[in-house]
């Protein structure tokens, strides 16, 4: 029973339920302001007849004539006859000072049956002691006033409890999905949403598309906290193998050639945990507070180096460190190491012969990676290409990706004689 008393409430579509607000809005105001003036109408003629019979029982026994009618200009109250003698049109005149209100008529004075002379008769109305006093119209202005504004606020709150009543699905709706956290999504989130109790309204559509968006989102998140969970030992297994088994071959008697295809192999196996390790930490929705360690840069800047030091064996390139500082990060190291080793490796990769030296500078907040290129080098990786990850160097795109999730910035510039890779913290 508890469940249908929303279904009941919210049985009509939201413009519906607006609309029916607004109407009933109105119509309790016009009632409300109808009743108002026939209040005051009949305050009127009360008032009228009060005053009236006020009047009347000040000059008992005798009754006062305030109401009488002329046919000649002469026998008008002194006040009106020069008036009068303007022959004023027909109709109804009021005359403050004098407190009269004059209706004036048209009469034919017949002399012979061919013959009509047209006259004017008057009316008078001596209002005298019958109208309000001025401080008694202020009074009334007053009240009127205060009685109108009452009615305003009155609409006012009306009409705000109506639209208040007629929106509250949207309101109601709005007030679930701001109290779930999308930092920390769970899988029991969409069940918040219950859209059934919305109706089958506007409303009720937007609650199910909004929970059916969150239960996909969240079984996503499931599948891949369980995906890197087991890729994180499914993959680093294999390597892992492969690694014990690098080193037990170092340690036969093996040719030059031999040890040679073991370099690569290792190499190869090394550029293989890398990648696992950085796909893996970018599927990552959370990583056991590691976003928040303190490190140093040189160390990791180093470890780069030489791990990509193969890359420079054939080449006569030097590589320059400038350690201005000795700065420490906040952050993720393993993504930082991560998006350093990729900005080595890409300057190692693409520098030719002789075209050096490669000069890694580490600043306060940022680290400069920079190394020359020729003409052609110029013309292969602009640096509208560079920005991606097709561009200069493969991982330029994760590269950006790690920066976004840790709060630091990379930026690449490239000109006809260098290449500058920029990752700031």
């Amino acid at each position: 029973m508890k469940d249908k008393q929303p279904l009941l409430m919210y049985r009509y579509s939201l413009s519906k339920r607006v609309a029916i607000a607004f109407a009933i809005c109105v119509a309790v105001l016009s009632v409300v302001w109808g009743f108002a003036f026939f209040a005051a109408i009949r305050l009127s003629e009360d008032r009228v007849l009060t005053y009236q019979l006020q009047r009347a029982a000040e000059s008992y026994p005798s009754m006062p004539m305030n109401l009488r009618g002329y046919d000649e200009i002469a026998r008008l109250p002194e006040s009106l006859r020069e008036w009068a003698q303007t022959t004023p049109d027909e109709g109804l005149y009021e005359f403050d000072t004098e407190e009269l209100h004059v209706a004036v008529l048209s009469t034919y004075n017949e002399k012979t049956p061919t013959d009509k002379e047209q006259q004017h008769a008057f009316v008078v109305f001596d209002v005298a002691g019958i109208e309000a006093a001025s401080s008694e119209d202020w009074w009334l202005l007053l009240v009127i006033t205060g009685v109108v504004t009452s009615l305003g606020a009155l609409g006012f709150g009306l009409g705000i409890v109506v639209m208040r009543r007629a929106v509250a699905p949207v309101a109601q709706l709005a007030k679930v999905v701001a109290d779930i956290d999308l930092e920390q999504l769970s899988a029991e989130d969409y069940k918040h949403i219950e859209s059934s109790r919305f109706g089958d309204d506007e409303v009720g559509v937007l609650a199910g598309t909004i929970e059916k968006t969150l239960e996909r989102i969240s079984a996503f998140i499931e599948r891949e906290r369980y995906f890197t969970s087991s890729a994180s030992h499914e993959l680093r297994t294999p390597i892992t193998v492969i690694t014990g088994a690098l080193e037990l071959l170092e340690q036969s008697e093996l040719s030059a050639t031999d040890v040679k295809a073991l370099d690569r192999v290792r190499r190869a196996t090394l550029d293989m945990k890398t990648t696992i390790e950085m796909f893996l930490c970018l599927a990552r929705e959370t990583d056991d507070g590691l976003y928040d360690e303190q490190f140093l840069v040189m160390p990791l800047v180093s470890k780069a180096i030489d791990q990509q030091r193969y890359l420079l064996s054939s080449k006569f390139v030097d590589v320059n460190i400038d350690e201005l500082t000795k700065p420490r990060v906040c952050g993720h190291p393993q993504a930082f190491f991560i998006a350093v080793n990729n900005l080595v490796r890409n300057a190692f990769e693409h520098t030719l012969d002789g075209q050096g030296p490669i000069t890694i500078i580490i600043k306060e907040h940022e680290l400069l990676v920079t190394n020359q290129v020729n003409s052609e080098a110029d013309e292969r990786y602009t640096p509208t290409k560079a920005a991606s990850s097709n561009g200069y160097g493969l991982g330029l795109g994760i590269v950006q990706r790690l920066c976004e999730r840790n709060g630091w910035s990379f930026s690449l510039h490239t000109d006809k004689k260098h290449v500058v890779a920029r990752l700031s913290w």
